[in-house]
């Protein structure tokens, strides 16, 4: 019975220091009661219980008037910051709940990250935080670049292979690259694909400064094969759109074929390995409240394990690359 009353009183531990705490301000239990709207006799019960709890005097007793014993000062002083930080919580997380549905956050991302990977990632978080204003800067390579280490963007969504040392980039998504021919294509039938099918001056690809023909490049450029582009062109549905029309053929991400366009669409060679894209930052830059949580809807796991999103290097050294040999490709590819 005895231990039952005392982890009641614990229980009940932060009214007694509130009702105490409440009584030394006013320097009166029936002032404090009204304060706190309780009875009289609940709040004086209620300091009774601390001082019996803690085996000292709190109050010294002159009529109507009370008066804080040494013992009250000492408990007092520990005991109201306590207080008033538990009777503050509400407001103060209204108040930073308030920062995180309300703001700015600025994205910069190109043109296929724009199209393809953004839309849905957008929904979601405007949808959580309708109050905060998203900015999207199409940008691409060095521009992107620039834009993060000027801080005129909060974070980038995409991928890049001239990273330097001052950005670091967290892949998240992986995509396999694609051939994509006209319907009635030769190629459409061969049973198997070699890079020499691929280099006999049909290409149509990205333009040379962007992250997918260098691919192509140093994949040909490794097995010692000659080829050529036959047109250059920016942006995946116009690539899309000119092999339909039989310019030629072309090599682009999966992320970009949704199944309805009219092509013939193959795997390529083993020796192509996967794109990634991601998230780039500048190192030791303060993130946002807006910025995490747009991160969380990316990848609800960012930042958790060894994620180089603080400023710091990852233990084993140098960010994500932007490419990821396919399991099944030839390590001498």
């Amino acid at each position: 019975m005895a231990g039952g009353g005392r982890l009641y009183y614990k229980h009940n531990r932060l009214k007694q220091l509130r009702a105490f705490c409440h009584a030394a301000q006013e320097g009166s239990i029936s002032r404090a009661a009204q304060r706190l709207e309780l009875s009289q006799p609940s709040v004086s019960l209620q300091i009774q219980a601390l001082e019996r709890e803690l085996g000292i005097t709190l109050f010294e007793r002159r009529g109507p008037r009370i008066r804080l014993t040494p013992d009250g000062e000492t408990l007092y002083e520990l005991a109201q910051p306590l207080v008033e930080g538990v009777d503050g919580l509400p407001e103060r997380f209204a108040a930073r709940h308030e920062r995180l549905q309300t703001g700015r956050l600025d994205i910069a991302a190109g043109e296929s990250t724009t199209l393809y990977i953004l839309p849905d990632l957008l929904k979601q978080f405007m949808a959580r935080y309708p109050g905060v204003h998203v900015k999207l800067h199409n940008l691409i390579g060095r521009d992107m670049i620039a834009a993060l280490q000027h801080d005129e963007v909060d974070l980038a969504v995409g991928s890049t292979l001239d990273l330097p040392e001052d950005l670091s980039y967290r892949a998240i998504y992986t995509y396999d690259l694609r051939l994509i021919l006209p319907l009635g294509h030769p190629l459409a039938e061969k049973p198997a694909l070699t890079l020499e099918d691929l280099a006999s001056g049909e290409l149509i690809l990205p333009p040379r400064h962007l992250t997918t023909w260098r691919l192509v490049n140093l994949v040909f450029q490794q097995n010692n094969i000659p080829y050529e582009v036959r047109l250059e062109v920016g942006g995946w549905e116009i690539i899309k759109r000119y092999v339909e029309l039989g310019f030629g053929i072309g090599i682009a991400s999966s992320i970009c074929l949704s199944g309805e366009e009219k092509l013939h669409v193959r795997p390529l060679p083993d020796c192509f390995p996967q794109r990634t894209y991601g998230v780039m930052l500048r190192r030791g830059r303060y993130l946002s409240p807006q910025a995490k949580r747009f991160l969380e809807v990316m990848a609800p796991d960012i930042f958790s394990g060894e994620a180089d999103l603080d400023g710091q290097r990852r233990q084993h050294g140098a960010s994500e690359s932007v490419f990821v040999p396919r399991a099944n490709a030839d390590p001498q590819d």
